[in-house]
């Protein structure tokens, strides 16, 4: 089994029940915990609603791509839609890590592009593992953590698992 962390985001529809069901899909794929439920306003164009954002620990016996194609089937079950790049969606879901594999094909990227910037996935993923470290770095110790307006919209099982 491998430990991965799936970052999950949602703008459109009831994005707290999005996110629930996501994670119930996540579950039968093997072990899941979910961080805490945060809302973050959108990294892209400022026109769009506010994001729910959350991060799962998923054990899994699923190799990198065949996680990666079922993470898509699970988004275009729940209606996803791309309008526009860093637009409004129904449901994101992306790999961030896969145990301490770093991987970069055409379709993959891990860790995830960019994970080191966004605090609306550092924040969630150190719900998950307070000392969690990607690219040598230390999560908890990064100025975009001490520094982030996150806010919390639900620290208990809004995952209903």
């Amino acid at each position: 089994m491998t430990v991965t962390y799936i970052g999950l985001g949602s703008n459109l529809g009831d994005s707290r029940q999005i996110l629930a069901e996501a994670v119930t899909k996540l579950a039968s794929l093997g072990q899941v915990q979910a961080s805490k439920l945060y809302q973050s306003p959108p990294m892209g164009p400022q026109d769009q609603p506010h994001y729910f954002n959350a991060v799962a620990r998923l054990e899994t016996d699923l190799q990198p791509l065949d996680l990666l194609d079922r993470l898509q089937a699970f988004e275009q079950e729940a209606g996803r839609v791309r309008l526009r790049h860093w637009g409004e969606r129904t449901l994101d879901l992306d790999l961030l890590i896969y145990g301490n594999e770093k991987i970069i094909n055409d379709r993959l990227t891990v860790p995830h592009v960019g994970v080191l910037e966004r605090d609306f996935v550092l924040l969630p993923l150190l719900d998950l593992d307070a000392n969690i470290i990607i690219h040598g770095q230390t999560v908890k110790d990064l100025e975009i953590v001490k520094q982030s307006t996150l806010t919390v919209i639900d620290n208990t099982n809004w995952a209903n698992i």
